[in-house]
Formats: C-alpha cells, structure tokens, sequence
C-alpha cells in the first residue's frame, strides 16, 4: 500500500544558476514546489513572502552569504517557523561553521545524488 504525500515547499538558494535549476529539477521529480533565490538577500525576502518547509541553501554567494542568512533567521525566528535548511556546499569547511546551532538539519556535500536527497526529505 502506498500513502501519499502532499508535496512540500522548497526554497533553493544557490548563487550559480545551473546549481540552482539542477536543484530546483531534483525538487521537482520528486512531487515538491520550488522557489529559487539567486542569493541571500533575494532569500530573505522570500522568506517575508512565503512559507517553506526546506531551504537548501549554499553558503558562499555575493551580497549576502549563507552563513549571513542563517544568522538572519536566528534574529528573526518568526519568519522561518517549521523551515528546515539543508546546506549545500563544496566547500570542505562548511564542516568548522557550527551549523547545527545556527538551524541547519544536515549538510550535502557536492557533488551528491538525487536519493541522498529524498533520504534527508523523508
């Protein structure tokens, strides 16, 4: 027997745009909605607008980091309530930053799978 799943939200921040519609097509084949921000500044704002269950968010993007936005929604718990950020990064010190204190679920280390994904969703 199978039990269906209302899709989820997802909010892809990546400041490289082929990262950002490779992720945003991932999202999408497996049933969930996808906003994309092109940044940090452009996430907050979407976070003003709207409501999201994941963010996979990059860490090093112009004008405002990932880092910066995780910041962000720690002063401003209110507008990420139920969000739950899955960093996305190449970069190997992503490990140092103390992520979990700052909102992050799990890390994916690029490159990765489209399963490693759906594991870190269910």
């Amino acid at each position: 027997m199978t039990s269906a799943k209302a899709p989820l939200r997802f909010l892809v921040v990546d400041d490289d745009e082929d990262m950002r519609d490779l992720l945003g097509e991932m999202v999408g084949q497996l049933g969930h909605f996808v906003d994309k921000a092109c940044d940090g500044v452009e996430a907050v704002e979407a976070l003003g607008a709207e409501s999201y269950d994941f963010m996979l968010l990059d860490m090093t993007m112009p004008r405002m980091g990932g880092e910066d936005v995780l910041r962000w929604m720690s002063e401003h718990r209110e507008w990420a309530v139920g969000l739950r950020v899955i960093v996305v990064s190449g970069r190997s010190g992503i490990h140092t930053l103390d992520a979990h204190s700052l909102g992050v679920q799990a890390v994916l280390s690029k490159p990765f799978r489209t399963q490693q994904l759906r594991d870190l969703v269910s």
